[in-house]
């Protein structure tokens, strides 16, 4: 083993733990990447469409452009308008506008990305700019050294790191290996995921209908074909486990059937759908975010519900934050000081945990039959529409923007 003891390690090279690595790059730290995925094939990653996608805020976008890797997507579609609504009740909020043709980049909300397509962009640029960018490494056992950590790694070798981050997503392996304890929330729901073609376009606007069984997203696609633009969503249904299970075992043929009915034919037929992925939803909680020399981020932090599409963003945010202060430091000689670390865990733990319970709040109220509910959520819904005030409140906390002020990735 080298005695040396390195700066800082991160586990898990996704969009957070990547945007890190580049954030600190950018700032003239390099951290050791230990990532579990392979490289992926870039001819054939290009070539398939996959059938989730991130709904990238404009932090999170802000973001990718500061480390370069926005230029370097593949593909994306930017959506210029969200509409949410209950099918049974009078509530609606319209937020933006559709758009036909050309988009007018003041008018853009966030992008919608294939994570393959993201992953990708994020690797080539980790291999053009992280000195040590490892793939396809297991850890095998983390302890705590005086004043620096060790993990244990499958080909035998050990480092050791002043600062190592866990970004290695809901199940952390660096969470368990540190004794951080995890609160859980089991909705009893499972989310299904699919890529749908309508008869009509989206005209770049994602949709969220609340139906009596959950919440039903859809998402704006980038089509691999020119002559179908417009034509491909990807959806998220929320279920309760009995009815995911049971949507999740029709044939297509009465899968595209019942979402045409229960979207009320909103852009016309659904034509057809790729295979149906099916996973549980539960919300989980770091109790805390740090230990001595170490830190978490993105979802080895925090798992959200899929309500409003912002795990991945907050993540981001995370990664952000937690860069932010460390440069902060760097630039003073100093590196993960303890109070550099708590600083990190009190500007993101209680947002994130708000932003968890809200979440939770508004899924049991979307999916509650009793009628003062239903009635309360519909006329929210309309309060929300027509006061202005309210509804530039509710796109501030979506953009992510406000996150960023008083750092220095803020948007000028």
């Amino acid at each position: 083993m080298n005695d040396a003891i390195l700066d800082v390690v991160i586990v898990g090279g996704g969009l957070v733990g990547g945007l890190a690595a580049l954030l600190l790059a950018k700032g003239g730290v390099q951290a050791t990447v230990l990532d579990a995925a392979p490289i992926l094939d870039h001819e054939k990653t290009l070539k398939s469409l996959n059938p989730r996608v991130l709904a990238l805020s404009q932090a999170t976008i802000h973001l990718l452009k500061h480390v370069d890797v926005w230029d370097k997507l593949a593909r994306q579609q930017p959506y210029t308008g969200m509409q949410v609504w209950n099918k049974n009740g009078f509530g609606e909020i319209n937020f933006g506008t559709s758009a036909h043709s050309k988009l007018d980049q003041a008018q853009i909300l966030g992008s919608m990305v294939e994570p393959s397509i993201l992953n990708l962009a994020i690797q080539s640029m980790m291999i053009d700019q992280i000195d040590d960018y490892r793939t396809q490494i297991q850890v095998k056992h983390i302890e705590q050294g005086n004043g620096c950590w060790i993990l244990h790694l499958a080909d035998q070798t050990r480092l050791k790191t002043k600062l190592l981050i866990g970004a290695d997503g809901a199940n952390s392996f660096v969470r368990e290996q540190a004794m951080i304890d995890l609160d859980v929330l089991d909705y009893h729901q499972a989310g299904i995921s699919c890529a749908i073609k309508t008869e009509q376009a989206h005209q770049h606007v994602a949709s969220q209908i609340f139906l009596e069984t959950g919440p039903l997203a859809f998402l704006p696609m980038a089509s691999l074909e020119d002559q179908e633009y417009g034509h491909w969503q990807s959806i998220v249904w929320t279920l309760p486990d009995d009815y995911a299970d049971e949507f999740a075992s029709l044939s297509d043929e009465d899968f595209v059937q019942l979402l045409t009915r229960e979207s009320h034919h909103m852009l016309g037929k659904v034509l057809a759908a790729t295979p149906r992925a099916k996973f549980p939803l539960k919300a989980r909680a770091a109790q805390r975010y740090i230990k001595d020399g170490l830190a978490l981020i993105g979802d080895a932090a925090h798992v959200i519900h899929p309500l409003a599409g912002q795990g991945v963003n907050i993540g981001c945010l995370d990664a952000a934050i937690l860069c932010d202060v460390l440069l902060s430091d760097y630039a003073r000689g100093v590196w993960a000081h303890e109070q550099t670390l708590l600083k990190y865990e009190h500007r993101r733990k209680f947002q994130n945990d708000a932003m968890m319970h809200s979440m939770s709040m508004i899924g049991w109220m979307e999916s509650a039959p009793v009628f003062p509910i239903v009635w309360a959520r519909n006329f929210g819904l309309k309060q929300v529409e027509n006061i202005s005030a309210l509804k530039s409140a509710f796109m501030s906390q979506a953009n992510g923007l406000s996150q960023l002020s008083n750092t220095r990735y803020q948007v000028n």
